[in-house]
């Protein structure tokens, strides 16, 4: 179906729809049902999650958009955006921030809200994680003679973190955001060497080009997603679970950065365990040279006890 290309910017994607309606194929008519039953679907789902709930193909949801008049799902997204924005302030705040937190919510209770989702989703991944699978990642880290961390956007974040916290006790380890420079470290690895990818989706498409890449120069392979079904994690030698996004958050919402943490600070405090001599010291070593740089603690004015007269 050719791109419409006399639908101004005055009318909107609803009226777009119906106006194209007729002269859509078969596939592209039930993503425009799904659109038309939920006008904030392309906010909260992804090309993919869209094209699944239509039973269709990213490509033809691609197709739908440029029928309608934009250049792709990006701009169409946005443009939904736009037009709940200016329709429905509920509708936009519940897609973009939550159906769990109100507008008008006292700090005490979006307080409570936070807490117990993040408590939520930290004891979710403990019930999920394969204790043995962790133990044989911390034992091939531990063992290796050099470790590839891939996180893109806020998974590159704690891919980072947990960088540096692998390093401070001795272990060899780098990561990547780039994709670029992220495969030309995993065409470098070989099998004493440990590759780890980071995606709460599991497909995030860089991060699987570059553990996909380290696994095929041998390295051992980790993914570290909630998705066990994922393209990430079908790729790795061994998936580590985290809690899936809340329902009613977004995918990039903070209790999902915890439970990846969760994961990570379990598997640091097992290698270290495994390293402890070396570990010890290094953290001995590493205090040492920054405590230059931190100031004493704050003397604290004592308020004079009047001794009991008689």
């Amino acid at each position: 179906m050719p791109r419409t290309s006399d639908m101004g910017n005055g009318m909107t994607i609803a009226r777009r729809i119906a106006a194209s309606r007729r002269a859509m194929p078969t596939a592209m008519s039930k993503i425009a049902d799904v659109v038309t039953e939920h006008p904030a679907a392309p906010v909260e789902l992804t090309i993919t999650e869209l094209a699944d709930r239509a039973g269709t193909s990213p490509a033809t949801v691609t197709r739908f958009c440029r029928a309608l008049g934009f250049d792709g799902y990006t701009q169409f997204r946005v443009g939904v955006a736009s037009e709940i924005g200016r329709g429905d302030a509920n509708e936009s705040w519940q897609a973009d921030i939550g159906q769990e937190f109100g507008s008008q919510d006292e700090p005490g209770k979006v307080l409570q809200t936070l807490v117990a989702l993040h408590v939520e989703s930290l004891e979710t991944t403990a019930a999920r994680l394969d204790l043995d699978a962790v133990l044989r990642v911390a034992d091939a880290i531990a063992s290796s003679h050099h470790v590839d961390i891939y996180g893109v956007g806020g998974s590159g974040i704690i891919a980072r973190e947990f960088q540096g916290r692998l390093y401070r006790i001795g272990v060899n380890a780098h990561s990547w955001s780039d994709v670029h420079e992220g495969l030309t470290s995993a065409v470098m690895q070989k099998s004493t060497s440990v590759a780890i990818g980071i995606s709460s989706t599991g497909r995030t498409d860089e991060t699987v080009q570059m553990l996909s890449q380290a696994g095929a120069t041998g390295a051992f392979t980790v993914a570290i997603t909630h998705d066990a079904e994922s393209w990430l994690a079908g790729i790795a030698d061994v998936s580590l679970a985290t809690a899936e996004p809340s329902r009613y958050l977004r995918p990039d919402d903070l209790s999902v950065k915890h439970s990846q943490l969760l994961v990570l600070d379990l598997l640091y405090l097992l290698i270290a365990q495994q390293m402890f001599t070396e570990a010890s010291t290094r953290l001995a070593a590493s205090a040492m040279a920054v405590s230059a740089h931190r100031r004493p603690p704050r003397a604290v004015k004592n308020t004079p006890i009047l001794e009991e007269t008689r």
